[in-house]
């Protein structure tokens, strides 16, 4: 076999390949042991009947073809690793010459990953937002928490802001009173937001006993998305009740025997939470000064794939679980559809060039993943997808998908590198020394990379 490469542009090539026509030989012999398993010729056992009998009854030229599809596989491959090629997706194969007992000749053209320069990198500098934990951060922190302990005791009063009201609701949509438009019971809390649009409006200033209609866009439901006719009925007020603010609290809400311990480990704790936002912001502005420094030619049938993939998860996986469809989610985002294609596909070529680059360092720094940092990184995208360990790893053996998950943490890990080597400011233009930043941050390398590897991979 020979074969010859033709760079077409940075990521395609076509490849040219001879084959003489004795290598077909294993080829021909499948081909007419498979054909001979799926007919019959009279006087002939199933399974011996003679080639020259195949020939003569189905045609030399069905023969060939299995044959040719079945060496095409093989001669490809061999020309790839020949030409040491890192190819994307599937060739596109033309057979330009077949000459039964001669030779077969056919071209492959296909998309490769493009050859990247990476560049010194030590000079990237970015600024991140300096870790404060102000006195306001943390009264707000208690504050939550002191929401979480309040009691509710009912009230014989109108409704206000911040009461909490049972309540029962009928939705009707073109006057006809919808099948699953009747709720009873329903607990509410005035001011949370969490029903539906205008409800606030309606029950406050209702006591126990009051009713009131207004007009609202369904959420969920048979008639998601249409305006319905509301009726809400108040049955209950109850007046929330908050916890005073004392070593009390501090016993009943946390671990701690005072007000002030309280405090100082929710200081404590808001400012690990702003040093992991702290690392994954200079993580982010690294990668953006990184791929702002490297040339990266992007394939134009792998972004189609890529926008393609991310539009088909968006509406059929995450938009799904809402409720929601495109439209809709565009009208709620105030986007339109070219606002949200073009957003799409910018984030596409982003993910296809962070993942080129950063496969391109792994090589470059001779990064290696230990079976230790990939188990830790199963370990986090399981308790992230929901899932066991050993039901995530199972699906990821079973799915062939190990490698991705190999590549995301080494992509992570060459990430790591270059934050290492750049220099990283805050806002207060102190140096940020990020060696202890937490082991579990999840870079955005893996995360933009691993849909585009997937199309890579296909």
């Amino acid at each position: 076999m020979k074969s010859a490469v033709e760079t077409l542009n940075p990521t395609r090539v076509r490849l040219t390949v001879e084959v003489p026509f004795e290598e077909l030989k294993d080829s021909l012999d499948a081909a007419y042991k498979k054909i001979n398993q799926q007919v019959t010729v009279k006087g002939f056992r199933k399974g011996k009947i003679p080639a020259r009998v195949i020939d003569q009854r189905f045609g030399r030229g069905a023969v060939l073809e299995e044959a040719v599809n079945d060496a095409l596989p093989k001669f490809y491959t061999e020309a790839v690793n020949e030409a040491e090629l890192d190819p994307l997706g599937q060739p596109e194969v033309d057979i330009t010459e077949l000459k039964d007992g001669e030779t077969l000749n056919f071209t492959a053209e296909v998309d490769v990953r493009p050859a990247l320069e990476i560049p010194d990198y030590s000079g990237i500098e970015v600024e991140v937002d300096a870790v404060e934990v102000t006195d306001e951060d943390i009264e707000k922190s208690v504050e939550q928490l002191r929401e979480r302990f309040a009691s509710t005791s009912p009230v014989e009063r109108a409704a206000e802001d911040g009461d909490v009201v049972t309540i029962d609701l009928e939705a009707k949509v073109d006057g006809e009173v919808l099948e699953d438009g009747i709720a009873n019971g329903v607990s509410y809390t005035i001011g949370s937001g969490e029903l539906l649009d205008g409800i606030d409006d309606a029950v406050k200033g209702l006591e126990a006993g009051g009713e009131a209609t207004f007009t609202s866009e369904l959420k969920g439901g048979s008639a998601a998305g249409k305006e319905s006719e509301v009726t809400v009925k108040v049955t209950q007020v109850a007046a929330r009740e908050l916890p005073e603010l004392d070593d009390d609290f501090a016993q009943l809400a946390s671990e701690f025997d005072t007000l002030d311990e309280l405090k100082a480990d929710s200081r404590k704790r808001l400012a690990n939470m702003k040093q992991f936002d702290q690392a994954t912001q200079a993580q982010e502005r690294v990668l953006e000064k990184l791929l702002e420094l490297v040339e990266v030619p992007v394939p134009e049938k792998l972004l189609e794939d890529e926008v393609n993939t991310r539009k088909h998860n968006l509406e059929h996986h995450q938009l799904g679980q809402m409720g929601l469809d495109l439209a809709k989610y565009l009208e709620i985002q105030g986007k339109t559809a070219e606002e949200f294609e073009t957003e799409t596909r910018e984030a596409a070529v982003k993910g296809i060039k962070t993942q080129f680059v950063l496969d391109e360092l792994v090589k470059k720094e001779q990064l290696n993943v230990s079976q230790e940092e990939l188990t830790e990184h199963l370990m986090r995208r399981a308790a992230s997808s929901g899932m066991s360990p050993d039901q995530f790893a199972q699906a990821v053996v079973e799915g062939g998908q190990v490698p991705l998950l190999v590549g995301e943490v080494a992509r992570g890990k060459a990430l790591a590198v270059v934050v290492e080597a750049a220099t990283v400011k805050d806002t207060n233009g102190e140096i940020v020394d990020l060696d202890d930043e937490d082991e579990e941050t999840e870079t955005e390398a893996a995360e933009a990379s691993e849909t585009s590897e997937e199309n890579a991979e296909g």
